[in-house]
């Protein structure tokens, strides 16, 4: 059975004077997400309307590949103070029609 890439958007909006502090963390993410081997995309985008609002466009090779992800020190430093600097939502979605 051949895999599917899964993509995780994760719309996170910064806890009231913490989007500064969610912006410097997640770009610390960028280099060593991107460097995982079974990542495809790791891009982080702002809303336009409320600076508050951050989006994580995330791509990974499969769901082995998110897995590993979870894993990393990176991904349990992130996960352990995400919470006190905003509100996630995160979606983990497989493809219907995808280019």
């Amino acid at each position: 059975m051949m895999s599917n890439p899964v993509k995780i958007m994760a719309i996170l909006t910064a806890r009231p004077g913490k989007a500064d502090e969610l912006k410097a963390l997640l770009a610390g993410m960028i280099g060593p997400s991107r460097a995982e081997p079974g990542n495809m995309r790791w891009d982080i985008w702002q809303d336009q309307a409320n600076a508050d609002i951050f989006i994580l466009d995330e791509l990974y090779a499969d769901n082995a590949a998110v897995a590993a992800h979870r894993e990393t020190p990176h991904f349990r430093d992130y996960f352990a103070v995400i919470n006190d600097l905003a509100e996630r939502r995160a979606l983990v979605l497989d493809p219907v029609q995808i280019a």
